[in-house]
């Protein structure tokens, strides 16, 4: 394996929240990512699927520097980037760039689409103001759109329009890592596959890297070549795309995917259908033990009390869960005992954190 563009190592980041209107004392944490580790090599697509609050977003925001991490390390093409500050975190963001989910939030209502697309090279300084006007007319027509909608403004677009619009800005300064935040969730069906289908040929045109986040697994398995399941702040399972649907091992997983709609008219919802029960707990107080385990319908006393660590499956299929599903070469019946799975123990399997020079 070459050295990942992208990694992170054990990041955290917990938001203080303060108690009190009137008199603010005490802080409590939202534990909005605790001790994610991912790798991304170059030119791959890497998924993060989970529900809304599952951190997915605020991972975005850490790996792009738009938020400080509490702690934690992340590097970009070997080089240590968790601190960096001021010029030297300006000349990053050439090469890491993101597309946020609202294009209609991320877009100034007062500027024409010219001038955002062309804003970071001006940022940067790159070109001249008639280089820089030529470079995003190009841009504005590799996306699908008429370079003559350079001296229109965002509110005159459709909301696809808008989100090429936010594409083209992404891709401005030719980065290597483009960071997808949900970037269909908000476009309509028929919209999310013209999208879908131009980040593809934009990967292969570019040589994009990405790290594509969405809360719908039926987009994300399509788009990445690997996926990594978030819940409350966690990965609690990660595999190639097509090992992770075809043989979920986490109940999380297993949830999610039962979710998704499918054609297949020769079993009744009923009998695929997981059901979870309760709300999500609350991430200023994370359950002890396994995260899943209030939601859980195969959870026994040990997962309510020893938090269970990422172990290998086999074909590099990881998974955080006291009681796996779909394991290879066991037999169903022998992992189940009266509606709920025995422990089984493997190897942990984790990104090797580098040395610290």
């Amino acid at each position: 394996m070459t050295e990942p563009l992208l990694a992170a190592y054990d990041l955290v980041k917990h938001f203080p929240v303060a108690r009190g209107v009137v008199f603010q004392r005490g802080l409590q944490q939202v534990h909005a990512v605790d001790g994610v580790s991912f790798e991304i090599q170059r030119g791959a697509t890497l998924g993060l699927v989970g529900e809304s609050g599952s951190g997915k977003s605020t991972v975005a925001r850490l790996v792009t520097r738009l938020l400080e991490p509490t702690s934690g390390r992340i590097l970009y093409d070997g080089r240590d980037i968790t601190r960096l500050s001021g010029r030297r975190l300006r000349s990053l963001r050439r090469d890491l760039q993101i597309v946020f989910q609202d294009p209609e939030a991320s877009l100034n209502p007062r500027r024409t689409v010219g001038a955002i697309v062309a804003e970071p090279l001006r940022v940067q300084g790159i070109g001249s103001r008639a280089e820089r006007r030529r470079r995003a007319r190009e841009l504005l027509e590799i996306v699908g759109l008429n370079p003559e909608h350079y001296n229109r403004y965002p509110h005159e677009f459709s909301g696809g329009q808008r989100q090429r619009i936010g594409i083209a800005r992404a891709l401005i300064t030719t980065p290597k890592l483009v960071v997808a935040d949900e970037p269909v969730s908000a476009l309509d069906v028929s919209i999310q596959a013209q999208i879908l289908n131009l980040l593809k040929d934009l990967q292969s045109d570019f040589d994009l890297t990405y790290l594509f986040i969405a809360h719908d697994l039926n987009v994300v398995r399509h788009v990445s070549d690997e996926v990594a399941v978030m819940y409350l702040g966690k990965i609690v399972e990660r595999a190639q795309a097509d090992e992770l649907v075809a043989r979920p091992v986490h109940p999380y997983t297993e949830a999610l995917l039962s979710a998704v709609p499918h054609l297949d008219t020769r079993r009744s919802t009923a009998s695929r259908r997981v059901s979870l029960r309760g709300e999500p707990p609350s991430p200023t107080a994370p359950p002890p033990g396994c995260r899943f385990h209030t939601r859980c319908r195969y959870a026994t006393e040990i997962c309510r009390t020893i938090e269970p660590p990422l172990v290998d499956h086999g074909n590099g299929h990881i998974a955080a869960c006291h009681h796996p599903l779909n394991l290879v070469g066991v037999p169903a019946e022998s992992t189940a005992t009266n509606g709920r799975r025995r422990h089984r123990t493997g190897s942990v399997r984790l990104p090797p954190s580098p040395r610290t020079p």
